[in-house]
């Protein structure tokens, strides 16, 4: 059995955008692209929140993001998935505009998912954090995915 994959918004941000002047976010696109390459080793799943998000600005750029998550097992929303969103909003006290990340926590969670794949560092793979995400799944009876980056998951499995 393939280990399985909550591709979040910025991985389909990352491997669609045009080369970044800036060395930290090209090396972000180089290594989510070397990821991608090797998705076939993973179980992949997306969120209508996803899409949303992936259909957000630019319609020629919306358009590559949604064709790079087709085929992706959307996961359906559930009580126990908002209730935990719900949580997750509060105990990492997220900004309203950030809402969208505890649902993504939320969601992997919920569907017993292993991996929730992110560049975002500031509300999801931080270190900071982890504590408190993995308490809130647990107290809702769930087991928190790992919350990783591409460069962490390249050598897995």
């Amino acid at each position: 059995m393939k280990p399985t994959v909550y591709i979040e918004t910025t991985i389909i941000s990352y491997l669609t955008a045009w080369p970044s002047r800036d060395v930290v976010r090209l090396s972000h696109e180089i290594l989510t692209r070397k990821w991608w390459d090797q998705r076939e080793r993973f179980e992949l799943y997306t969120s209508e929140i996803v899409r949303l998000e992936a259909a957000a600005g630019d319609p020629s750029a919306a358009a590559e993001r949604l064709k790079a998550i087709e085929g992706m097992t959307v996961l359906p929303p559930s009580a126990s998935a908002l209730a935990l969103a719900q949580r997750l909003a509060i105990d990492l006290c997220l900004p309203q505009r950030a809402q969208a990340d505890a649902g993504h926590i939320a969601l992997a969670a919920a569907h017993g998912i292993s991996f929730l794949l992110t560049w975002n560092c500031r509300h999801l793979a931080n270190a900071a954090l982890t504590d408190r995400i993995q308490n809130a799944c647990s107290e809702a009876g769930l087991l928190a995915p790992r919350i990783v980056t591409p460069e962490v998951m390249m050598g897995f499995p």
